[in-house]
């Protein structure tokens, strides 16, 4: 049996979205069947859609998803139809290096669905991060559902699935950070704030958000920023050591992905302090650092993926801190739109004026 929905589709590099019908199969072993509730229009659904990530066009967008198991494949035992579920790309294969060193977060193998969804006349799809949840119903490989509580808003908890989730992972999976530190957070896009939002729940004495838009700086400080710097006006790195006494944060969040901010979140940290980028760079991008200051401030230089998050144990734990008033995730869904509407939210997102427009289904 095949399912005839409606779906976000990219037929070629820097061309406009549309909205088509495709074919949609049911679940082979190991995959599931999911009726999507909501989707967050996420910088990587672009990055697809301009060839940024690759040609494999035509690609079926979305991958910031929540919504309903509607049906399973043989072998599937950790879902069943009628669970409400976030959908993430990091479904761990479980005999990799890194999930037998017991390191699943790092999975070199994850799964996707094996079928193929198509267009109506039978041209395959390539889905997004292996998901493509911009449509109706979408086919993904069943430990790609995590399965959370019935109740909560699919807008917001959908959002864990990519950008919300790297930058709580970023500040408390990659970064470590801990009670009493100060953390720097360079970027306040949607992944940002939400590294602002982590390093909240973990107890960071002193928050310091960085952007050149003070409309983000805003939304940095009601997610729990304790300082803001306009890097537009003032040295970012002067501003963050003043702020800490002098010495520098303890970790630096680069939520940018640009070599010049790179470099000053190298600078803006104690010796001994921690870097993570969490922003994602393009491919001809170069980074030059004097190799006697890499070593001399000591520390970590760190890269996070994905927030470095084991989906089964982070998803339903942040959605229980949501549901009790601590996770403040309803902040992070600026607008709700219609299937139809996601190329405006492009523009919108480029432009600076959403943390995220969601699509409800």
């Amino acid at each position: 049996m095949t399912h005839q929905v409606r779906a976000v589709v990219a037929r070629a590099k820097g061309a406009p979205v549309t909205v088509e019908t495709i074919t949609v199969p049911d679940p082979g072993p190991g995959e599931a069947l999911v009726k999507v509730e909501a989707c967050g229009v996420c910088h990587t659904d672009l990055h697809y859609r301009e060839g940024g990530i690759g040609d494999e066009f035509p690609y079926l967008l979305g991958h910031e998803a929540a919504g309903t198991v509607e049906a399973v494949g043989e072998g599937v035992t950790d879902v069943a139809p009628g669970d409400f579920v976030i959908l993430n790309w990091r479904a761990v294969c479980g005999q990799c290096r890194a999930c037998k060193r017991g390191r699943p977060w790092y999975c070199f193998d994850t799964h996707n669905a094996r079928q193929k969804m198509t267009l109506e006349d039978g041209t395959e799809l390539s889905p997004a991060l292996g998901i493509g949840a911009f449509a109706e119903k979408t086919l993904v490989a069943a430990g790609q559902c995590t399965k959370v509580a019935p109740d909560a808003s699919a807008a917001a908890v959908g959002l864990l699935g990519c950008g919300v989730m790297a930058g709580i992972g970023a500040a408390i999976n990659t970064g470590g950070v801990g009670r009493g530190d100060s953390v720097a957070v360079i970027g306040c896009g949607g992944v940002g704030d939400a590294a602002v939002a982590g390093s909240r729940l973990a107890g960071a004495a002193r928050i310091i958000a960085v952007d050149i838009d003070d409309r983000k700086l805003a939304t940095a400080q009601r997610l729990g920023a304790t300082h803001t710097v306009n890097s537009r006006e003032t040295d970012p790195v002067e501003a963050i050591r003043e702020l800490t006494g002098g010495f520098g944060a303890d970790v630096v969040i680069e939520a940018v992905g640009r070599p010049e901010t790179y470099r000053q979140a190298f600078y803006a940290r104690d010796l001994a302090g921690t870097v993570v980028l969490v922003g994602v760079p393009t491919p001809e991008m170069r980074l030059e650092l004097p190799l006697l200051d890499v070593f001399g401030r000591g520390g970590s230089l760190k890269s996070s993926w994905y927030g470095d998050c084991l989906p089964s144990r982070d998803f339903p734990m942040l959605v229980d801190l949501y549901q009790q008033g601590r996770l403040d995730l309803d902040a992070f869904v600026t607008e709700t739109i219609a299937l139809d509407q996601v190329e405006h939210a492009f523009d919108r997102m480029h432009h600076g004026d959403v943390l995220r427009s969601v699509v409800i289904l």
